[in-house]
Formats: structure tokens, C-alpha cells, sequence
């Protein structure tokens, strides 16, 4: 049983470029990511998918230099980097993980990966039905639910979000999904907005210095001390389109 985890980055965001290899503690944000998604007991290899433009040439700079496997496709079609990176390195199940969480939780990915493989199901996430904080997605789906993903979607939101084709045709997937037990879902730790990138680099600065492998529970806890960490991007709520169960068709990157 092989699973490797595929996390999509590039250096073109429209909103903050560059924000993968904005220093968080001294480190690039995406470095930052990779040695938190690199706890997780149950993953195999990580896989940076980033595009083939020149724009991306540092974030494969990086890999090299953290020997981490990089693959490059196409900028906009993230489905076909995701198929081009399973096919230069196989694995029974893929885990899709963006570039953008860099506060991402391994113990919370080993979950979603357990359920998936104790259900023996074809796609498998924590954010299908929100209940996790924004930032802390993770889906994982198999081999062939990938191929034929790759193989049938045809629509430009299928393609540039890897999976809707997958969890829009649950008569052609099995599909089952980890829920907290409380809805968190109002708290925003993704990275998309500069306000989002203070509020991160706030909390790796009160936590990583005395606890590098910090935890959900540990950020919910800082935040309670803190409240204040809260407001610093509060005018940006979570994207509901985001694979919303109501508006699945208006996906986001």
C-alpha cells in the first residue's frame, strides 16, 4: 500500500505572489508546510506539482535543495500536474494538500487517510462539509479515481481544481468525510491575503520556538489566550465555494 501526498504550489497568486516562499521563522512558508505535512505517519513521499512557467523556477529551486520530488505541468491545468506527478511516481492513493496551509496538521491527515482506507473508499476529505478551520483541507482519493478524473473532466473548473469531477459524481465514487466534533470552520488559517500571511507567522512565532510539532488544539488554545489573533484577518471570511456542498460548481484555486 503506497500513498504519496501531491501539494500543489506556484509563485502567481493573484492576490499575494509569492506567498509560498515567504519567509516564516527563516524559512520559506512552503518549507514550512513540507516538514509539518512530513509527520504524517501514514504518508509514503511528498510531491511538489508546480507549473512549468519560469516563474516557478525558484519553488523547484527549493525542492532540489530539500530533496523533495518536484514535478512540473501545466499552470492552469492542476488536474493534469496532479495525473503527470502519479505517473512519475505511482501510488494506490494520492493526498491532495494546496500550498497555501502551512499550518496544516499531520495527525488530522493520517485521519482522513485512515477513514479512507478503512472504508475502502475512492475520495475521502475533511472539507466537503466544513467543520475544520479553513486551511486545514486535505483530501485524499485513489490511483484510478485520479486516471479517470484526468481522463473524463472536461469543464475548466474540473481541471484547474483537480477534484470536482470526483466528488461531483458520488454515483460514480464512493465518497466518505471526517467531521470535528464542533464546527471551527469560522477560523481562517490559509493563506491567501497578506492579513492571513500576519496572522500565521503570529502563531509560528508564539508556538514553533517551544513546540515545533504544535497542533490544532494548540493554536485553538493560543487563540483563547489571544482573541485578538482572531481580528487580524477577520474581513476576509472563509470562501464558502470552496467545495461547498450547495454551490459545488463555483470552485475556487
Amino acid at each position: 500500500m503506497t500513498i504519496h501526498a501531491i501539494l500543489q504550489a506556484r509563485m502567481t497568486s493573484t492576490r499575494l505572489p509569492g506567498k509560498v516562499l515567504k519567509e516564516i521563522l527563516g524559512q520559506p512558508m512552503l518549507s514550512r508546510q513540507i516538514e509539518r505535512l512530513q509527520k504524517a505517519s501514514m504518508i509514503d513521499k511528498i510531491i511538489i506539482a508546480t507549473s512549468n512557467e519560469p516563474s516557478d523556477d525558484p519553488i523547484a529551486l527549493l525542492c532540489q535543495q530539500l530533496c523533495i520530488p518536484c514535478v512540473r505541468g501545466s499552470l492552469h491545468d492542476v488536474l493534469g500536474r496532479y495525473y503527470l506527478a502519479s505517473q512519475t511516481y505511482p501510488s494506490q492513493h494520492v493526498v491532495r494538500i494546496t500550498g497555501d496551509c502551512p499550518l496544516i496538521d499531520p495527525a488530522i491527515v493520517d485521519q482522513v487517510i485512515q477513514l479512507h482506507l478503512e472504508k475502502l473508499a475512492d475520495y475521502t476529505s475533511n472539507c466537503l462539509h466544513q467543520s475544520f478551520p479553513d486551511g486545514l483541507d486535505i483530501e485524499i482519493f485513489t490511483q484510478q479515481a485520479l486516471i479517470q478524473a484526468y481522463q473524463f473532466a472536461k469543464k475548466p473548473e474540473e481541471r484547474e481544481h483537480v477534484t470536482p469531477y470526483i466528488y461531483n459524481h458520488p454515483e460514480q465514487f464512493s465518497q466518505r468525510e471526517l467531521y470535528y466534533p464542533h464546527d471551527l470552520s469560522f477560523h481562517r488559517w490559509t493563506v491567501d491575503q497578506p492579513e492571513d500571511f500576519t496572522l500565521v507567522n503570529k502563531i509560528y512565532e508564539q508556538l514553533y520556538p517551544e513546540n515545533p510539532n504544535f497542533a490544532l488544539a494548540d493554536i485553538l488554545r493560543l487563540i483563547e489566550q489571544q482573541p485578538s489573533l482572531s481580528s487580524i484577518n477577520a474581513k476576509h471570511p472563509r470562501n464558502d465555494s470552496l467545495l461547498s456542498p450547495t454551490t459545488r460548481q463555483e470552485v475556487q484555486s
